[in-house]
């Protein structure tokens, strides 16, 4: 037993700090991304090759060059679609892995993705880092470029969504406050059972996913750049029938009458036969 728990321990322990070291490369790598764009704008491409795996094997062979070349024609590509005056901000970062081979992220690289907008519109770089040297192996802008939404609807929507697991809470305070039996059983109903969803996403809009359960007292977020903003809350259908059921026990709890009989209650209340 103690030889199984110093396992558990080690794995807990390097899958933490695995974790962490995860973390901080990804904002390391969104900065090196926010780099190497403004010197691609600023035409610095020595800049831009300091930042780049030139070691890595796969860009030994390259020529710089051909190389110049291909980032001038990738910074008319965004000049002439989102300006010289660019904002960024961090999306999210990845390593796959799949039984697919073609699908898995190669080995010591990780894939980010950073959005960059003006001041009207937005895209989005796909980025390859290397692990080990920390630098780009390739970046290039995914098929995105869309206005920048309006976050007032999706503030608004905020406000409603929030309003579910605040319910669902309080049901389960008066399920802990009750008499029933098996209260596990209903927290779990209540915590559980939040279908069908309803999403508000800061580019798409609305949209309902009929069987999306939504497990965390009913809700999830999103706020990762404009694309990956969204609020999601299912309809706390266990909240709603535990709710239901409780205020039914209340009324059925019979009234506790005096013990009196109602002739000589009367007869002691009628001033007139005192």
């Amino acid at each position: 037993m103690t030889k199984l728990k110093q396992f558990i321990m080690i794995v807990a322990t390097t899958i933490i700090m695995t974790g962490c070291d995860f973390i901080n490369n990804a904002f390391k790598y969104s900065d090196t991304t926010k780099e190497f764009v403004n010197s691609l704008i600023k035409e610095d491409y020595n800049k831009c090759f300091d930042l780049m795996a030139m070691d890595h094997e796969t860009a030994k062979n390259t020529n710089r060059d051909t190389l110049k070349i291909g980032l001038a024609n990738f910074r008319k590509l965004i000049v002439d679609n989102w300006g010289t005056e660019l904002d960024y901000s961090f999306m999210k970062s990845e390593k796959r892995f799949s039984a697919v081979e073609a699908d898995n992220t190669p080995a010591n690289t990780t894939t980010v993705f950073v959005e960059f907008h003006n001041k009207k519109d937005f895209g989005v770089f796909q980025v390859l880092f290397d692990d080990n040297s920390q630098k780009l192996l390739y970046i290039k802008p995914l098929d995105v470029k869309a206005s920048i939404p309006t976050m007032t609807y999706f503030w608004l929507f905020g406000v409603v969504a929030l309003c579910v697991p605040v319910f669902n809470i309080y049901v389960i305070r008066q399920i802990k406050k009750s008499d029933l039996n098996k209260k596990w059983i209903k927290y779990i109903a209540v915590t559980f059972l939040n279908v069908p969803a309803i999403t508000y996403a800061a580019v798409n809009g609305l949209s309902f996913q009929f069987l999306s359960f939504q497990i965390l007292f009913g809700i999830s977020f999103g706020y990762l750049g404009f694309l990956n903003s969204y609020w999601t809350f299912g309809i706390p259908l266990g909240g709603i029938y535990w709710f239901w059921k409780l205020r039914r026990r209340k009324q059925e709890v019979p009234i506790i009458q005096n013990d009196v009989p109602n002739e000589l209650a009367n007869e002691n209340s009628d001033p007139a036969k005192e």
